[in-house]
């Protein structure tokens, strides 16, 4: 499900869960538990296995799930979102293939996103499910004047859109990915790490504001997640999907 490479002070944590590592109830709690889990020194890299960084969400265990998955799912969901966007450290995304929806938020989590292959976008709008205010404030801080646009035409972009975008920093050759994130790493951790942390805290400051007082926001969103409608408009994206 999750590896944890240890790469001298640069922990690389690597999405290995099914074919393109959907976003399930499992994984999230376990990806929450690496990051919770790490030094605040080290830095953090989040990568995929296979041809996928993370497709998102697993559609198909929420509309089967019920209420009951989603109250739990929604949750985890966006504690996993904070708990990269929170390390104090350096956290870079190497993003080796798809990074779609749940997936896109992740990359936006981290402070650099490096970008091989793929595409990478907003589809929640297309599935029927709206946006937890954790992950619509990550990607507000990601991506600035750029996110309505990602948002309410939920098209996934290729690199290169994405980086005119400001949604990826740099793209490089699937086979120099992981070494070229890993050397950003290490050079963000020669920076003075308290100094580094305060500035980091400062640059998220809105979100964080914004996230802290979307309570209203959050129940609505968390209640239209449960609701039998959502659950059958994710069922009806699934199924369109299957007959393309």
């Amino acid at each position: 499900m999750l590896d944890v490479e240890d790469h001298d002070g640069v922990s690389v944590v690597r999405l290995r869960h099914g074919k393109v590592n959907a976003l399930d109830l499992e994984l999230v709690r376990a990806v929450t538990a690496a990051v919770r889990d790490m030094d605040p020194g080290r830095a953090l890299v989040i990568t995929g296995a296979g041809s996928a960084f993370s497709a998102g969400v697993d559609l198909r265990r929420l509309a089967d799930g019920g209420p009951e998955y989603a109250r739990e799912f929604v949750p985890a969901l966006s504690g996993m979102f904070l708990a990269i966007f929170e390390h104090p450290g350096p956290a870079l995304a190497a993003v080796n293939g798809h990074a779609i929806a749940g997936g896109c938020v992740m990359a936006a989590a981290c402070d650099v996103r490096v970008m091989a292959a793929g595409t990478i976008g907003l589809t929640e709008v297309s599935a029927g499910v709206p946006f937890p205010p954790v992950a619509l404030e990550i990607m507000r801080h990601a991506t600035g004047p750029a996110l309505g646009e990602l948002v309410l035409t939920a098209a996934p972009l290729d690199a290169a859109a994405a980086r005119s975008a400001g949604l990826i920093h740099a793209v490089e050759a699937p086979e120099e990915l992981l070494d070229s994130v890993i050397a950003r790493a290490r050079a963000m951790l020669r920076l003075p790490a308290a100094v580094f942390a305060f500035s980091k805290r400062q640059l998220q400051r809105p979100a964080r504001e914004r996230i802290a007082a979307a309570g209203a926001d959050a129940d609505a969103v968390q209640a239209m997640w449960e609701s039998l409608p959502a659950r059958q408009a994710v069922a009806a994206y699934l199924d369109a999907l299957g007959r393309r």
